[in-house]
């Protein structure tokens, strides 16, 4: 069988990446220009500073991934690109340089979802086995999709407000943490216990997520204790807020395992970063009997690998785009 090559490009939000995917499952090369440290001294991402640093870095990225992989645009197969969702004008420079590239080297076009990329990283480390629930946890997105088949992609439930790493930004400025704040939480809570007293945030039987009240609790509690002149431990605080937020989590995920009689999991995005998350989930899944997968740290991130293996698949059903395509910055998962 003919070996097949996909160009992905990912640039909806502050990263510009390019990558070369064999067979949806061989990282060939992948570069990732990250803007973090320029948005840092912001406090998050600036829509129009991160449409400006793509168009500044799109090229160099792609050259020094063809030289990275040894390859030239002629010997791919497709090119994939995230269409959406993201931010509008991020998506737009990455889609303008698909569009280029299909169009001058002939190449079939392959729209992918952001957060179908996200799911498809599991790709690069084994095979999907079907059928299976994908928790995507990250910035934007906090939801549980069951799928029978490749693009086959069933919503559960997700968030009513706040995704996940949306609420561990936003707790991290309270706390003054630089930003990105979702690791420095992450690393802080290993320091310190679960003695703040926070609300499990919707507790019941959907399988929906909320995050704006757990967000709100420690507001008012960084607030009342400021008012008490007490000092607030910050190290027992992102203890405290890390145990209910993956909590929260893990216990939808498990009975979105049980009541559908799944058995295999895959944790997708951002948040998946989080070793809190990962070990809970994997204790979880241990407990209840289900296969769990979770992409390397490189591939939880935004990145152009799992947009190139997703295209992949993708390609394989015949799933490709004019040239009338549009970026979206917000639309469902197909």
């Amino acid at each position: 069988m003919k070996d097949i090559y996909i160009l992905g490009i990912e640039s909806s939000c502050d990263e510009t990446s390019v990558s070369i995917v064999k067979n949806g499952c061989e990282d060939i090369a992948t570069v990732i220009s990250s803007q973090i440290d320029i948005h840092k001294e912001y406090g998050g991402v600036v829509p129009e500073i991160a449409s400006r640093h793509h168009v500044k870095n799109i090229t160099f990225v792609l050259e020094e991934c063809l030289e990275k992989a040894n390859m030239k645009i002629e010997e791919v197969d497709a090119i994939a690109i995230t269409y959406g969702p993201g931010l509008i004008g991020s998506l737009l420079i990455g889609l303008e340089a698909a569009k280029t590239l299909a169009y001058i080297y002939n190449k079939p076009l392959i729209p992918i979802h952001h957060i179908a990329g996200h799911i498809y990283a599991n790709s690069l480390v084994k095979p999907l086995e079907f059928p299976l629930l994908a928790l995507v946890a990250s910035g934007g997105h906090t939801e549980l999709i069951e799928m029978k088949d490749h693009f086959d992609f069933e919503k559960l439930g997700g968030t009513l407000d706040d995704a996940i790493g949306e609420c561990y930004d936003k707790v991290a400025r309270v706390m003054n943490l630089e930003y990105p704040g979702g690791p420095k939480i992450d690393k802080l809570a290993l320091e310190g216990e679960p003695t703040y007293n926070l609300p499990i945030p919707l507790k019941d039987d959907s399988y929906n997520f909320s995050f704006s009240g757990l967000k709100s609790a420690v507001i008012n509690l960084s607030h009342n204790e400021s008012q008490r002149g007490n000092i607030l431990r910050k190290e027992d605080l992102a203890s405290s807020f890390q145990k209910v937020a993956v909590e929260s989590v893990t216990t939808k995920t498990k009975k979105a395992l049980l009541d559908k009689n799944l058995h295999h999991l895959i944790i997708a995005g951002g948040v998946a970063a989080n070793k809190r998350l990962r070990d809970e989930i994997i204790k979880m899944a241990e407990e209840i009997g289900v296969d769990v997968s979770i992409p390397p740290m490189k591939y939880c991130t935004d990145n152009a690998a799992m947009i190139a293996s997703a295209g992949y698949y993708a390609h394989k059903l015949g799933r490709c785009a004019d040239f009338s395509l549009n970026s979206m910055s917000s639309t469902p998962l197909k």
